[in-house]
């Protein structure tokens, strides 16, 4: 149920989901399946860290950006260079706030050609992406949002290329590249991506057919997974969530993923304001915290250095895979804290005892 008067939209599949027994959730306007009945959370995480499995991610936006020169135009919007990748590539990006350097979302470009991007951007930010590119783009640029278009499968684990391959659907491609293929008579696009630190294949499939799709996967022995699991993955390895880790009030310096920026490009939104941040330090900076007490951590909770207040957290859960509580959290530079370094955290008005680490948390490898 929606929790104001708009109502919730919903996936293709969301017929499916009821029939497994699934628990929804509102997610960026959506309800979508937290996890599934004879399933549950730790179950799902296992089968992707173990075997195979499958989210609906459908909420996820898309857009496509075509004309000419439309790779040239969202290349001087965009952070990340779309010049480093050739087309048939993909590339993680931020758009960000031109005068502040915040940032707007978070999303992955699809470099089609020179005259056409493919985007995906995050559920709750795609009308406002696409309303900043519409606005900025010359004539000729079209920007189209395509968010009810396109339905997004990810499957995601060690076993995925072999069910992949199964299905008929190439899998030799190289990390963040994209092909096409069929399933079952349906043409779809299959990207070597995802949000879990496995091996995976985002596919992306026409809104209409995506229950087709996802049979094919369910026959073949995927387990449906749901967004409570793919939450505990993503903490995981680190992987920031937008409006957690970042949001237009945490720039891209201060979530230290300033490897997804051109910074040698003459022009992307937010440049000035970025290299001004970048020069003079990030007043705060993204860390992880793993718990050496016992207890689980959530997001906006207090970090102390001794009686110093440092911080505080972004995201926290209970690591199904190192059976702790690990957090993301950020933290004042000026404290000077560094890997290996104590910290605490008021976890509903308990301090229990954290390590400042490096993420991601688990060792895996999406390649």
């Amino acid at each position: 149920m929606s929790t104001d008067a708009t109502p919730l939209l919903r996936s293709p599949l969301h017929e499916r989901h009821s029939a497994l027994g699934a628990k929804f959730a509102a997610f960026g306007g959506w309800e979508m399946p937290l996890e599934y009945a004879g399933g549950g959370v730790l179950r799902e995480h296992a089968a992707v860290r173990e075997a195979v499995g499958v989210f609906d991610v459908s909420h996820l936006g898309k857009a496509r950006v075509s004309g000419p020169g439309a790779a040239e135009f969202v290349n001087a919007c965009l952070t990340n260079d779309l010049g480093r990748i050739r087309p048939g590539k993909a590339q993680y990006t931020l758009c960000c706030d031109d005068a502040t350097g915040g940032v707007v979302d978070d999303l992955i470009a699809y470099l089609v050609g020179p005259d056409e991007v493919f985007l995906i951007p995050n559920a709750a930010n795609t009308a406002e992406v696409v309303r900043r590119l519409s606005a900025a783009a010359p004539a000729g640029i079209l920007v189209r949002d395509e968010h009810r278009d396109h339905a997004v499968l990810a499957v995601q684990g060690p076993q995925s290329p072999d069910t992949v391959k199964a299905l008929g659907l190439p899998v030799e491609h190289e990390y963040m590249s994209f092909s096409t293929g069929r399933v079952d008579g349906v043409e779809l696009i299959v990207c070597r991506t995802g949000y879990t630190g496995e091996v995976g294949y985002e596919l992306v499939v026409p809104w209409d057919d995506a229950t087709r799709v996802w049979d094919a996967l369910v026959r073949a022995g995927v387990r449906p997974c749901g967004l409570g699991a793919r939450d505990t993955l993503r903490t995981e390895m680190g992987y920031p969530l937008h409006g957690q880790e970042l949001s237009l009030e945490i720039t891209p310096v201060q979530a230290r993923s300033g490897w997804a920026v051109g910074w040698s490009k003459p022009a992307f939104w937010g440049r000035d304001a970025l290299l001004a941040e970048k020069e003079r330090g990030p007043r705060r900076s993204l860390r992880g915290l793993e718990l050496t007490g016992r207890g689980v951590p959530r997001g906006h909770m207090q970090v102390y250095a001794g009686s110093t207040l440092v911080g505080e957290t972004t995201s926290g859960t209970f690591s199904p895979t190192k059976k702790a509580g690990i957090a993301l959290a950020l933290l004042d530079t000026a404290a000077g804290l560094a890997e290996g370094d104590e910290v605490e955290i008021d976890i509903r008005g308990r301090r229990t005892g954290a390590r400042i680490v490096k993420p991601p948390f688990v060792q895996t490898s999406v390649r």
